[in-house]
């Protein structure tokens, strides 16, 4: 009898203990929850863009900060992402049509892959970066791809576009940059 109440109270406990570490976890998560959900955001317009270094598939080096005057759009892309390759096309031809005081930067996530042949193979003529760390696409919290900022001459985000961008979407948030 004196085991089945020992069981009982163990039992009981146990049970105790696992109600309040459920109760304590569910006042944790909408905390959580909320700055998971700001994080995933990324930067937020009007935000100073982090400066960033990385090598071109030609071996050159750019540093965002270097570009201070010149409006900046700032592509995040993968040579396996079916609407990275959609926009290509209509990047290049912006990227014929733009003056000296803007560039295009593409900053490839994938360069274990064939990067050099996707880029032979579609005609790209602008700027292939390559994130070798993945740290710039860490710090700018890209979620999902392709995603553009757009940023000005003063290095401050304008804009961010998530998903396939076309032609006039390029040039209009061109156009609104200083």
């Amino acid at each position: 009898m004196i085991k089945k109440v020992i069981a009982a109270v163990l039992l009981v406990t146990l049970l105790t203990v696992a109600i309040v570490q459920a109760m304590d976890k569910r006042t944790e998560k909408p905390e959580t929850a909320s700055q998971t959900a700001s994080t995933k955001e990324g930067l937020s317009i009007g935000a100073k863009a982090p400066d960033f270094e990385l090598k071109t598939l030609t071996g050159d080096t750019v540093k965002l900060s270097n570009l201070k005057g010149k409006k900046v759009m700032l592509n995040f892309w993968a040579t396996w992402c079916g609407p990275c390759k959609a926009e290509m096309p209509e990047m290049e031809q912006f990227s014929k049509q733009i003056g000296d005081d803007t560039v295009i930067l593409a900053v490839n996530i994938d360069p274990q892959l064939d990067v050099k042949g996707f880029v032979d193979e579609n005609k790209i003529t602008f700027p292939i970066l390559l994130d070798t760390d993945d740290k710039v696409n860490e710090t700018y919290q890209i979620m999902a791809i392709p995603t553009t900022y757009f940023i000005d001459s003063k290095g401050i985000i304008q804009n961010k576009y998530p998903g396939t961008m076309k032609l006039n979407i390029m040039e209009e948030y061109t156009k609104k940059l200083k």
